[in-house]
């Protein structure tokens, strides 16, 4: 009993083993290629659900549904006019016939390799049949100038700043993405999209271009200098001439009231002498005794000068 107990659980075992490895499911995002010994077998999945394969025989391949992302390495391309660059490009793309995809290519790692050799290929040859200003620019539109800026600073030789776009580089990109485009049916895979993500001089021409703008900038932070001391002088000079217009005019009107001042003095004097000669005289007689400077000084007058007269006048 004990011997056919234990039969009885290795075939249940077994049973279930057959039975979860018959079948399958299938999520929203991938589908699956079903192969027998290597071979694909019937059309893909690619609607989620629960399938059934022959458990042991036939093995399931995943794939995406969703786009995926290529990014290549930057390569070094000479353009036309003989600049050379390095160019980052960026794609996306897709699986479209999984089961075409099993028998051609097999895994990812090929696929990409794949998407390497064609996109490269595509990319290289229309960077070097057209000059930098056109993988550059889109349109013939420029920044408009800042103020005190004669012309618009630019990394590139004024003749490639001022040269007309003809294709630009958005219609290059559409050109490299139809282009390359045409090898992936074979594949089983469309390619989505494909742009130039990055372009960049390589080191050596790099460093001349910096020293170049630095050095532009240099001449222009000179000439912000220049400009701005010059309007410092014209501003100084403005205001030394109001200051002095200021001054100018203070002075007059204290000399103005000092006058009138000394003019209505005058006059209270006039009017206090005409009321009392006399007194006023004798009045101003006493103010010279006491501001006369008779220390270390001497004065002989006679006995009869005026300038006693109210001194022998006094009464005893």
């Amino acid at each position: 009993m004990r011997r056919m107990g234990g039969y009885i659980i290795v075939v249940i075992a077994i049973f279930l083993i057959l039975i979860l490895s018959s079948f399958y499911t299938v999520r929203e995002w991938e589908q699956v290629v079903i192969t027998q010994f290597g071979k694909v077998i019937g059309n893909p999945k690619t609607e989620a659900g629960l399938y059934f394969k022959i458990p042991f025989i036939q093995e399931i391949n995943r794939y995406e549904k969703r786009i995926m992302r290529w990014d290549g390495d930057p390569k070094e391309i000479p353009t036309r006019d003989k600049r050379f660059i390095y160019v980052d490009t960026t794609a996306r793309w897709r699986i479209v016939d999984a089961r075409k995809f099993r028998r051609v290519l097999v895994s990812y790692d090929q696929a990409y390799a794949k998407l390497d050799d064609t996109i490269d290929a595509v990319v290289r040859d229309y960077v070097s049949a057209n000059p930098l200003v056109e993988l550059v620019r889109s349109t013939d539109w420029m920044p408009t100038l800042k103020e005190g800026e004669e012309k618009v600073l630019s990394p590139f030789p004024d003749e490639t700043a001022r040269a007309t776009v003809v294709l630009g580089r958005e219609k290059i990109t559409r050109a490299i993405l139809a282009e390359a485009s045409k090898a992936m049916p074979a594949f089983g895979m469309e390619l989505v999209d494909v742009r130039i993500k990055r372009i960049n001089y390589v080191e050596r021409v790099r460093q001349k271009v910096y020293e170049r703008m630095i050095s532009e900038r240099k001449r222009k932070a000179a000439q912000f200098r220049s400009e701005g001391e010059g309007k410092k002088a014209a501003i100084l000079g403005q205001m030394e001439k109001e200051l002095k217009s200021i001054v100018s005019g203070a002075y007059r009107t204290a000399e103005e009231i000092r006058g009138e001042a000394d003019a209505e003095a005058t006059r209270i004097y006039g009017e206090a002498y005409g009321q009392d000669p006399e007194f006023y005289a004798f009045f101003k007689t006493l103010e010279t005794y006491k501001e006369a400077a008779y220390k270390n000084a001497s004065v002989i007058l006679g006995t009869d000068s005026d300038y006693y007269r109210f001194l022998k006048t006094i009464p005893e």
